[in-house]
């Protein structure tokens, strides 16, 4: 939830400078960045409105709770980075390809895009933290490619492109100042499309495979397993399923328990270790557990 915070923080007053530097300066390259940093502000309460819905209870419609909500806002940031930040971009520039317009007072759009740096630096650097303090010190890239947690996912694949994108622009501006040529800005709001076009389609592949479902991240999975081999409980684990509900996960057990003096005996086993199972893995919500004797099932 914070570095969503930290992000929509950081876009609202940049998408603002941003659009008030494009109109004055005419920038091809700047009016795409507004574009991108208004569209962040919108991603950013989308996610935010994804989190409070996967939040909901569970509901005889929905019997496992919305925890996947926020999977499905945030393919729909991806959808939306596409089509508003990466395709007006690439639209605008092509335009100001085919009919170049030359700059006016291009240092304020210098400045505004060099305060933009800072302030997506920092919104980054917020990200990031959550990242750590959730998952460790693990690199970026196999946060992306393992999280469960699509909301980060989304605000760092934002963050990263805003700050490629930013940097981008004002590399793209200097030039059409040193050399006079306003094709460099135009070119400059080519490349910010292009990027974002990337992007988004690396973030809605990865989130449309949450979205269709992926197990729990590998570790905790692992984690869970062997928790529940070292039980008393149970003499032996057939199988372990575990599914990515959002912030929640659903966990299927078939195992055969220890011998039992009666069924009495049996349900106590199995609700001793479906409540330590729950105590020390909090984000388990729901468990289905099979008793089974593999030897009667040949």
């Amino acid at each position: 939830m914070s570095a969503i915070i930290y992000a929509l923080t950081a876009n609202a007053g940049i998408a603002a400078s941003k659009a008030a530097a494009a109109v004055y300066t005419g920038s091809t390259a700047m009016m795409a960045e507004a574009v991108h940093s208004g569209a962040d502000c919108a991603n950013q309460l989308l996610l935010l409105f994804g989190l409070k819905q996967s939040r909901r209870p569970p509901s005889p419609q929905h019997p496992l709770g919305y925890g996947k909500a926020t999977y499905f806002w945030s393919f729909m940031v991806a959808v939306m980075l596409f089509t508003l930040g990466g395709a007006f971009s690439m639209y605008e520039g092509i335009h100001k390809l085919m009919h170049p317009e030359p700059l006016h007072d291009p240092w304020i759009a210098i400045i505004v895009l060099s305060v933009g740096i800072v302030l997506e630096a920092w919104s980054l650097r917020g990200c990031i933290h959550e990242i750590h303090e959730k998952a460790g010190k693990v690199s970026l890239i196999s946060y992306f490619r393992e999280s469960r947690e699509s909301e980060l996912i989304v605000i760092m694949g934002e963050d990263i492109a805003a700050l490629a994108g930013l940097a981008l622009a004002l590399i793209a501006i200097l030039l059409a100042i040193l050399t006079g040529n306003p094709i460099f800005d135009a070119l400059g709001s080519v490349g910010v499309g292009a990027l974002l076009i990337i992007v988004a389609i690396g973030v809605g592949a990865q989130v449309k495979s949450l979205l269709v479902g992926e197990s729990a991240a590998p570790e905790r999975e692992q984690a869970i397993s062997h928790w529940l081999a070292a039980r008393p409980e149970i003499a032996e684990m057939y199988s372990l399923i575990t599914y990515q509900m959002g912030s929640y996960i659903f966990v299927a057990v078939k195992a055969r328990m220890a011998e039992s003096e009666s069924a009495r005996h049996l349900t106590d086993a199995i609700n001793v270790v479906q409540d330590g199972l729950k105590q020390n893995f909090p984000e388990i919500r729901w468990i289905f557990f099979e008793p089974d004797d593999k030897r009667d099932n040949r």
